[in-house]
């Protein structure tokens, strides 16, 4: 139902921030300038030799030569990036895509940038709050919904819970299984 993408970075609900967050270098790999890259999103997977990425705070784009999981991180080649001095430059470095580059979804499918700040409320009208996170557990996401007093309350994104996303209305409405009542702030 939820595919994530973005990043700490923010956006509207509707409208995509201008730059994706996709993984971090962690740091060089080997004497040709590699680097070892950590996914923070599944977005990284849509990675080809030739696009176009931005690391760190740069405004000028860095090519990629080659891209390959490999121990469960990927490995990075960009173009001018030839040695291990160079390769050292960008070790914690966020990459970051262009939103226009972000393939397009399924119906029923959102990326967090999209339900980050919509407002949550109940099928019987009752406001929760608005999500304020969203946890990837690997069997399905976790929306963290927190009202203005910071009280919280954890809803799984799944079908018999999320009944409805309405991203133009900037609302989620949903169905509260028991046990899913909001802790106070400080439990």
């Amino acid at each position: 139902m939820v595919r994530p993408s973005d990043s700490p970075e923010k956006g509207s609900a509707r409208q995509p921030p201008n730059f994706l967050v996709v993984g971090r270098i962690v740091r060089p790999h080997g004497i040709r300038g590699g680097l070892v890259v950590e996914q923070f999103s599944k977005l990284i997977q849509s990675l080809r030799p030739g696009m176009e990425i931005f690391l760190g705070d740069t405004t000028t784009p860095s090519i990629i030569t080659s891209i390959r999981l490999h121990r469960g991180r990927y490995l990075l080649a960009i173009e001018g990036c030839d040695d291990r001095n160079s390769a050292e430059e960008w070790r914690d470095r966020e990459i970051r895509l262009e939103s226009g580059e972000v393939e397009s979804l399924q119906e029923g499918e959102y990326y967090h940038w999209q339900l980050l700040g919509l407002s949550v409320c109940c099928e019987d009208g009752e406001a929760l709050g608005e999500i304020a996170e969203i946890l990837e557990t690997g069997a399905n996401d976790v929306f963290i919904v927190r009202n203005e007093t910071g009280d919280e309350v954890l809803l799984p994104a799944i079908e018999s819970v999320i009944r409805d996303v309405d991203l133009e209305r900037g609302k989620v409405i949903v169905h509260l299984l028991s046990g899913l009542l909001p802790t106070k702030k400080g439990e």
